[in-house]
């Protein structure tokens, strides 16, 4: 399993790579390998101002349909297009191309409430 250091997580098994005022979303790798192959992505939040721990989306696996959170609250700015022709991204690269969704965060501090890589790791054992 890949837990990169640079990246918060929630123990719902989402992660956020802040940019500046910016964040790209997406779901862990555990996340990932639990739900088994992804044959969708449901995100029509576009554009909505949504509070942390709001559903954003849902993400369909073979056996399995399961809602994504907001792991802080903000304004969703863009979808990841490629999962729409290509929802494998999230199963081959879950911190790279297979990011879901960039949000404008609403209030930095809730960032502190969130998970480091070590702790997130503790939550799976």
């Amino acid at each position: 399993m890949n837990f990169p250091t640079n990246l918060k997580y929630t123990k719902d098994h989402e992660w956020i790579r802040v940019e500046g005022n910016e964040a790209y979303v997406g779901i862990t790798d555990y996340a990932q390998s639990e739900l088994g192959e992804i044959v969708f992505v449901d995100i029509t939040t576009e554009g909505e101002k949504l509070d942390k721990e709001e559903v954003f989306g849902t993400i369909e696996a073979v056996k399995t349909v399961s809602d994504l959170f907001m792991p802080v609250g903000g304004e969703v700015l863009e979808v990841n297009a490629n999962l729409e022709d290509k929802p494998e991204l999230v199963n081959a690269d879950a911190y790279g191309e297979g990011w879901l969704i960039k949000i404008a965060l609403a209030n930095p501090t809730e960032l502190d409430e969130l998970l480091s890589a070590t702790d997130y790791q503790a939550t799976l054992s």
